[in-house]
């Protein structure tokens, strides 16, 4: 069934039958995954029974996320929750679709039953169950203190509130908001990032590459990069020049590489290789103090507003998820980010395209995308979130573009008018 140097791992109980290959086939098949496993750790039972309705486990701000792929201390961790049957093959369709609705997911628990976890390895696999199963307990131990593992200060949990339809008494969740934000032009002045950022980026990247040109890191940033102009130059990118090959030395990787980057950021180019690479030299920046980021005035007084009253806080921008972390996490009214619970950039999609808008829907588990607000200062970023099925906001800031007359959206000059 399988093909060669792919193998499955059965962990906590649990035999490897035909069934449970078939389960695994799909985060194969689906997800390339080079292992699963399937585990029924008490704690996976547990947590899928803290809230029956619940079709999601939610967690934030807790170190062990960091082991779990694509995720880092800030994020919201999303497992999506399937429901149990009698037999084990037949929840197959029901952990395909969970698997296609929620991309970035690693794992899928089963309601009173256990947890799939897949990876690229058997230690990859075996390394983020441990992380799992340590969050899961978490959860349970955070519940049993009345506190909200999927809050970013795990504060209080929001309690249900009871209403009378037709002489009948029935419980409802206060309703969940969520809030995703543009920065440049939007939280932060575009001057900030054109006339500090770009600058400091452009004048540092020879000196970045310089110091750290033998470090993985660096080495993924050239690869990325290499892609990404060998790419326009069969498109005929203007500026773009042949980055050379490790083996013809490492001064003219570098000086391709500058060559690559100062056109690249003189377009304003939105492309991931950049970004990726901007991040890294900007968290040098910020790390020794040469760097501190300005947000606007009612910035950090909306968000501490939006966070205490249980509204969701998301960034999507097309700097680097990286680059957004280091901005909000060094400004000028201090660490923001204990107020955001995740961030998204244009691996998820370009800023431009209402696909990119649909995958954060089904990132963040929404099923109705107008509870989900996206504020911009870019008029066709808008009109994607829209088509998308988004509330669309337009942000009105010192140095923005103009908006096309009649552009039929609210905006805002602060978000304290949100």
């Amino acid at each position: 069934m399988l093909r060669a140097r792919r193998s499955f791992l059965v962990n906590r109980r649990l035999s490897l039958g035909k069934r449970l290959r078939k389960l695994g086939y799909k985060a194969y098949e689906m997800r390339n995954a080079g292992a699963v496993i399937h585990s029924h750790g008490m704690e996976s039972c547990l947590v899928t029974m803290l809230n029956p309705q619940a079709k999601e486990f939610r967690i934030t701000h807790m170190e062990m996320i960091k082991g779990i792929q694509g995720h880092g201390y800030y994020d919201e961790l999303v497992v999506p929750i399937i429901e149990n049957t009698a037999y084990e093959n037949e929840l197959t369709d029901s952990l395909t679709k969970a698997i296609e609705a929620y991309p970035k997911a690693t794992a899928v628990l089963v309601r009173n039953h256990g947890v799939y976890i897949w990876g690229d390895s058997w230690i990859h696999a075996k390394t983020q169950a441990e992380c799992y199963h340590y969050l899961f307990d978490a959860a349970i131990k955070l519940h049993q203190l009345g506190l909200d593992a999927a809050t970013p200060d795990h504060g209080p949990i929001r309690r249900t509130i009871h209403s009378q339809i037709k002489d009948s008494q029935y419980e409802r969740e206060w309703p969940r908001r969520w809030i995703v934000l543009d920065i440049e032009g939007t939280t932060t002045p575009i001057t900030f990032v054109t006339d500090v950022l770009f600058p400091y980026a452009r004048e540092n990247v020879g000196k970045h590459l310089n110091l750290t040109y033998h470090t993985a890191e660096t080495q993924e940033d050239i690869k990325l990069l290499r892609a990404q102009v060998e790419e326009d130059l069969r498109e005929g990118v203007t500026g773009a020049v042949p980055i050379p090959h490790a083996d013809e030395g490492k001064e003219k990787v570098i000086a391709a590489m500058v060559s690559n980057v100062e056109a690249m950021i003189r377009a304003d180019r939105k492309i991931t290789a950049l970004k990726e690479l901007q991040g890294h030299i900007w968290r040098t920046g910020f790390e020794c103090d040469e760097l501190k980021a300005i947000v606007f005035e009612d910035v950090a007084d909306a968000l501490e507003k939006w966070h205490s009253s249980g509204i969701k806080v998301y960034i999507y921008s097309s700097g680097s998820r990286l680059a957004q972390k280091l901005l909000f996490g060094n400004t000028d009214y201090g660490d923001l980010r204990k107020y955001i619970s995740g961030f998204f950039d244009t691996t998820i999609g370009n800023k431009k395209e209402s696909r990119s808008y649909k995958e954060i829907k089904e990132t963040l588990g929404v099923d109705d995308p107008a509870e989900i607000m996206f504020v911009t200062d870019v008029y066709q970023e808008a009109v994607a979130a829209k088509a998308a099925g988004l509330e669309a906001i337009i942000s009105i800031r010192p140095g923005n573009a103009p908006l096309p007359e009649n552009h039929g959206f609210k905006t805002v000059t602060s978000f304290s008018q949100i």
